[in-house]
């Protein structure tokens, strides 16, 4: 790593030549000044600074993501089409479509605007297990039987990943409370099947939880939701993995 040059009465002079009587010292000046004098823009406005110059923001001008125009056609597409779209129809419909819509949600709602927004339908989650399984679950769990989970898996014609993870899910509630995880006759005998997907859906599970459930660190379960694009109740996979396929790309 280069050092930077030391600052003597020469390059003093140098400096002060170049920023000439600006004040405050603009960004732009700075940038130039640094070029001229083989160092970083940083370094110049620290020693203007400590020479007792104002120094302008070296903070770059902040683009508006939408101008007055993109304001105007979003505002007049929702006043024309009251409740009518919903964020991802909107997306789609104005600005070309380079906006997503999460970000048209964001500027809809700074424009105060939601209220022209049709609802986004709820998506109806398929349940992994059905109200018959969850009792039958809980009847051999509450027994007093003694049991291994792997014969409890086979019983309820599930993997022993999704057994762990449901019942894992079910401590969490009032009625299980008591409720223990059994143990596991054979660990060295691994499941074939993703144990992400066998635990089925896994949208209402923390990560910590699933981490226990697949016997695995919760940071190493991120990393598998990630790759996936798998979302859970406190890690978004699906977009983590879109966000890395654009950063690739």
């Amino acid at each position: 790593m280069s050092t930077l040059p030391k600052w003597d009465a020469d390059r003093e002079a140098t400096l002060i030549s170049a920023v000439g009587t600006e004040s405050p010292v603009q960004a732009a000046t700075v940038e130039a000044a640094a070029v001229t004098l083989e160092t970083t823009a940083k370094s110049v406005a620290a020693k203007l600074r400590k020479m007792g110059m104002e120094v302008a923001s070296m903070a770059r001008e902040v683009v508006k993501s939408y101008t007055e125009a993109d304001e105007a056609e979003l505002t007049s597409f929702l006043e024309a089409n009251p409740n009518t779209y919903t964020y991802a129809e909107i997306a789609a419909a104005v600005l070309g479509g380079s906006k997503s819509a999460k970000q048209i949600q964001g500027k809809v709602l700074s424009m105060e605007l939601t209220g022209l927004v049709k609802p986004t339908p709820k998506v109806e989650r398929v349940k992994s297990y059905t109200d018959a399984e969850e009792a039958k679950l809980f009847k051999m769990l509450t027994s007093g039987t003694e049991m291994f989970i792997e014969d409890i898996a086979e019983t309820m014609g599930k993997e022993v990943p999704s057994i762990r993870g449901k019942i894992l899910s079910m401590t969490r509630t009032e009625a299980g409370a008591g409720i223990t995880i059994p143990k596991q006759r054979n660990y060295k005998n691994k499941d074939v099947v993703d144990p992400i997907v066998a635990l089925g859906d896994i949208s209402d599970m923390l990560v910590a939880d699933i981490a226990s459930a697949i016997e695995k660190t919760p940071r190493g379960v991120k990393t598998m939701l990630t790759h996936r694009g798998i979302d859970c109740k406190d890690h978004k996979g699906a977009s983590k993995k879109e966000k890395a396929a654009a950063a690739a790309a």
